[in-house]
């Protein structure tokens, strides 16, 4: 019954004896932390396929639609949109000029810089925003009705204790890739 306890614990420090024997040499809560970012990392692909096929229905990419939410509010320069979208300014330039060409987006002069020009929504790129957004309420509601707003709560609590403890004990993992 303890080592049941301890092994459930994730404040414990202790290795388990299986975790020993099989060579990974981890604590229960290295473990609860390595399942917790397998299942983080598969998350991700599943949200960015959902995402590409709520876009796609206005024609969009998930990439696309991220940058056009950057720009929703304000124009922004794209290193300031990278560095919100922890990506590389090179991919974000490379969708603001594709957004450029389509008429979804425009870069204006930036009273702030001179070279850094400011990327803003053109009337068609907000109304293909609205209807991204539009489809992105009714998954939403309907995904987060089956899982339930408690549950979802407490994950997004939890994924950002994950979030702070990795900025405080490596802080150089959530600098700006170049």
């Amino acid at each position: 019954m303890e080592r049941q306890r301890r092994a459930a614990d994730p404040r414990s420090t202790r290795v388990d004896a299986r975790a020993a024997r099989n060579g990974r040499g981890r604590t229960p809560a290295g473990d609860a932390l390595s399942a917790l970012v397998t299942i983080v990392f598969r998350l991700h692909g599943a949200l960015t396929a959902a995402n590409d096929r709520l876009a796609g229905r206005a024609h969009q990419t998930s990439a696309r639609w991220q940058v056009l939410a950057a720009i929703e509010d304000s124009p922004k320069a794209v290193a300031h949109i990278s560095r919100r979208l922890w990506l590389a300014r090179q991919s974000v330039q490379r969708v603001a000029d594709v957004l450029e060409q389509d008429a979804l987006a425009e870069f204006t002069d930036n009273p702030d810089h001179l070279r850094a020009r400011l990327l803003r929504l053109t009337p068609d790129g907000r109304a293909a925003l609205r209807g991204i957004g539009a489809a992105q309420r009714t998954w939403a509601d309907g995904l987060g009705a089956r899982i339930g707003g408690v549950k979802l709560e407490r994950a997004a609590h939890v994924l950002g204790e994950v979030l702070r403890a990795l900025s405080e004990t490596h802080p150089g993992a959530l600098r700006k890739r170049r």
